[in-house]
């Protein structure tokens, strides 16, 4: 809710501004220069949201600036100084002071050529949408407003300083931001915003993939991402950005066999939203991976829609499909492996639950289930729940109910044994020892079988996990190059010449290799 601003300072409302921005603006105003708060926590302001990243805008050059700053900063740094910035941190703040500008943009790279301007409402007129164009003159506090922020801001709407395509020409990433403020704000756009945004989708070509996958996150992450993500959808920039959210949208199917997909996943993303925990419980929210795989989680389906004899719809292994859709994805955004593993692994889950349909959950599924979701399973209890969208009370219930039911085993469970790490009862190194075998394949295989056996019947003592072992080798064709049908993948050739009896020839495994051997032994 916006504050309702009566005067012409800050303090008409009573704002609370901290002392440290106070001192700031009365240094530089002792030194003969304009210094003023702009863009986002001005906005934030009279949002009634605290800001720890504080922007500043000044008439000093950066080098008038720097020598001001110096020793009153904690700390501060001059890697943007060619772009007109000094930053710095200061009692908790951490703040960036830019001088005035003006500059232009190349039109083909989105690389602007620095100028620096006369004036702040010079410097506001160059700011990406009104609500950010506003700023409070420092140490008096006085409100600068020339292009209508705050009533913008009060009628829950984004517009631009100058005409919407002049801006987004200087920097397409602006049309993102335009869908990142709609689900952080929860503020709609203004008529000619998102003309501009559906003519000028394809201009978003022209940014680099890190900087687009920022702007994607924060807009997942905002109070309203289903708002967000409908404008991407609505102008056409999902087609560029996240092409496989925009194919959600099936073709009408005039006998409604299926829901409606993209809407599903909208609802889908919102629940997960829903179901996230404070800073001390399962999954902290906002969490990207559970909102994102929200959203992508049928991303498969357009490819595996099938239309069966009788009328019925079937999306078979859209799973698996959409795993691999949504990891090529983020690679092209340049997410880093680790958030494209969490998220492709519960979209690839995500039907898990319903693959065991009424027949109850063994331990044996619930192990494998544990396992499976490995650190992502209180996320992906989240995502299941939250697939359900039926308006079907009954059903939703009875979905409700199995879930509740699959916890509570697995609660069980944990209970008995150990279930967060599950491993076979031997390890690769007693393998080896009881089988008389060095590093190679068929330990792996040994140990994917105690593996299987851990999952099927639950922890085995030492004796049965040996004796399960023995009888799993002696089926293996490996087993018999022993005369006692136990494993010798070291041969005698293998051995040292010290270690190896004069009796023991090395192996061979052709018939005259074989009597030059045996000559030499007579």
């Amino acid at each position: 809710m916006v504050s309702e601003f009566q005067g012409g300072t800050a303090d008409s409302v009573g704002f609370h501004l901290d002392p440290v921005i106070l001192e700031l603006g009365q240094l530089f105003a002792d030194a003969g220069h304009d210094l003023s708060l702009v863009g986002g926590p001005v906005r934030d302001l009279f949002l009634g949201r605290d800001a720890l990243d504080l922007d500043f805008t000044t008439d000093a050059t950066p080098d008038r600036t720097l020598a001001l700053i110096k020793p009153w900063a904690d700390t501060h740094w001059e890697i943007g100084k060619a772009f007109g910035t000094i930053g710095l941190r200061k009692a908790g703040f951490q703040i960036e002071i830019t001088t005035y500008r003006a500059e232009s943009y190349d039109p083909e790279s989105r690389k602007p050529v620095v100028a620096f301007g006369t004036s702040l409402e010079d410097d506001l007129f160059r700011r990406d949408f009104t609500i950010n164009a506003m700023a409070l003159r420092l140490p008096g506090r006085q409100l600068v407003d020339p292009f209508g922020g705050l009533k913008d801001l009060r009628a829950g709407i984004l517009a631009t300083p100058g005409t919407a395509e002049a801006s987004f020409s200087d920097d397409p990433l602006r049309m993102m931001r335009a869908a990142r403020f709609a689900s952080q704000l929860d503020v709609g756009v203004s008529d000619d915003v998102r003309a501009a945004m559906t003519d000028m989708a394809d201009r978003i070509s022209i940014i680099s993939a890190e900087r687009v996958r920022d702007e994607l996150v924060k807009l997942i992450n905002g109070a309203r991402p289903r708002v967000g993500i409908d404008l991407l959808v609505e102008t056409g920039l999902a087609d560029r950005v996240l092409p496989e959210v925009s194919a959600l949208r099936l073709e009408a199917d005039e006998h409604h066999r299926h829901k409606d997909v993209y809407q599903h996943s909208l609802q889908v993303l919102e629940q997960a939203a829903d179901l996230e925990t404070d800073n001390d419980g399962a999954v902290p929210g906002p969490d990207f991976v559970l909102r994102f795989a929200a959203l992508m989680h049928d991303i498969g389906k357009p490819a595996t829609r099938r239309f069966e004899e009788g009328g019925a719809v079937s999306f078979r292994h859209h799973d698996v499909v959409g795993a691999k859709l949504v990891s090529k994805r983020m690679k092209a955004l340049r997410f880093d492996n680790d958030t494209i593993k969490a998220v492709a692994r519960l979209v690839e889950l995500h039907m898990r639950f319903y693959g065991y349909g009424d027949a109850g959950w063994t331990d044996s599924a619930v192990r494998r289930y544990i396992t499976d979701a490995g650190p992502h399973l209180e996320r992906l209890h989240r995502l299941t729940r939250s697939d359900v969208t039926t308006r079907n009370r009954r059903k939703a219930e009875r979905l409700a109910f199995a879930y509740d039911d699959l916890e509570q085993r697995i609660a069980e469970l944990r209970e008995r044994e150990a279930l967060d790490a599950v491993r076979p009862d031997l390890d690769g190194q007693q393998i080896m020892q009881l089988l008389d075998l060095r590093p190679g394949p068929v330990v792996g295989r040994a140990y994917k079988h105690l593996l299987e056996l851990r999952m099927e019947h639950g922890p085995l003592d030492p004796e049965r996990a040996e004796e399960e072992l023995r009888a799993w080798w002696a089926q293996q064709p490996e087993s018999q190059a022993s005369p006692e049908g136990a494993a010798t993948e070291r041969t005698a050739a293998d051995q040292p010449a010290g270690d190896r009896a004069e009796s023991d020839p090395p192996a061979v495994d052709h018939p005259t290799q074989q009597a030059a051997v045996d000559g030499r032994q007579n």
